[in-house]
């Protein structure tokens, strides 16, 4: 049961939108936030009036089933009445639960994602692209858009690391979960005995913040200039154009040696570092949230291994919801990515509402 007022208050607050938006004068900053507004609350509305109703329909049912004057036929009519809309009820208090779960300011944000080969040497390095190019899939296939941040090669192919920023609608809240240890399973192509190797590759993925988010302090910035190598040490560049940016107060460095221009690699690096930081407040505001609170999903504990990728077997198993898909070449192609993913999202939904006091 959810109290009448608070759904009262939705509606309510819809219908007082709409007159806003309809004001011709309306000033651009207030209509874009009253849009938004608008927008996430035209999802449930429906189903808000439709509790009213039911609630309404109920009180009027449970009225006649009262009345000892009603005769047989009409009570009878009135107990499948009632059922059904118990059953209504039910239906409608579960989605406007789940429209009144905490809502995670960074779910509209785009993203930043690095990938990390992990143990594992050159099968690591590999896998590393297996997962970026697996991304890189998702991302086409959801209209968002890719841009390599920084990308450090391995000798034997593959990357020992990849920094991409990934664009488009609620990228964040689709690819938040993706973040911990993802291992794999198979048979090298250098291996002669068919043995199967485990590796490991990291992913880490941050909501990427704006300055309006995270304000950085130039004095607590220390800026570093070098010249940029390749692999093995190699001279590629003759100038001072590679940045490393140290934020004393946190500890946290990024190093940007991508771009030929010094001050482009400056400001991919602070790009970097404002969703590191933002990250960071995020981290220790859900640490405080987790001690009340039991969740498997979400914990942001990237040493956690939340995925094992099987190549012998095809297959490809989430360790947090215990769920296997035998679709792994469909799955690293993009194509079966959102059915994983939508069960996560669902399971941590479940442990939400769980924990959500009405």
């Amino acid at each position: 049961m959810i109290p009448i007022d608070k759904v009262e208050n939705i509606v309510s607050r819809f219908n007082e939108l709409e007159t806003i938006l309809a004001k011709p004068d309306l000033k651009k900053d207030e209509f874009v936030s009253n849009s938004k507004e608008y927008s996430n609350l035209n999802e449930i509305i429906i189903c808000a009036k439709d509790y009213l109703k039911v609630l309404d329909d109920l009180k009027s049912t449970k009225n006649i089933l009262d009345d000892k004057s009603t005769d047989k036929e009409f009570y009878d009519m009135a107990e499948k009445e009632l059922k059904e809309l118990k059953q209504q009820e039910e239906e409608c208090v579960k989605r406007l639960k789940v429209f009144l779960l905490p809502k995670d300011e960074a779910d509209e944000k785009n993203a930043i994602i690095e990938i990390r080969a992990g143990t594992g040497g050159m099968e690591a390095a590999l896998f590393a692209a297996d997962l970026f190019n697996m991304y890189q899939r998702v991302a086409v296939l959801n209209g968002w858009k890719v841009e390599i941040i920084n990308l450090s090669n391995s000798e034997g192919g593959g990357y020992k690391e990849i920094i991409a920023s990934i664009v488009g609608r609620n990228v964040f809240s689709k690819l938040k979960f993706e973040s911990g240890v993802h291992r794999v399973q198979r048979v090298p192509d250098t291996e002669t005995q068919g043995r199967i190797h485990t590796s490991a590759a990291t992913v880490a993925v941050l909501p990427e913040a704006e300055e309006v988010d995270v304000k950085i302090n130039d004095a607590d910035l220390r800026i570093d200039v070098f010249r940029s190598s390749g692999p093995g040490g190699q001279s590629v560049n003759t100038t001072d154009s590679a940045v490393r940016v140290t934020h004393i107060p946190s500890g946290i460095v990024v190093s940007q040696q991508d771009e030929k221009s010094q001050h482009k690699n400056k400001a991919k690096a602070l790009k970097i570092l404002r969703s590191k930081l933002y990250d960071l407040q995020r981290s220790q505001q859900e640490s405080d949230r987790a001690k009340a609170r039991k969740s498997q999903i979400g914990t942001g504990d990237r040493s956690e291994r939340i995925r094992t990728y099987n190549f012998p077997q095809g297959r490809v198993t989430d360790h947090r919801i215990n769920m296997t898909l035998y679709k792994l070449t469909d799955f690293l192609a993009g194509d079966a990515f959102k059915e994983l993913s939508d069960a996560i999202q669902i399971q941590f939904q479940e442990e939400q509402l769980e924990n959500l006091k009405i």
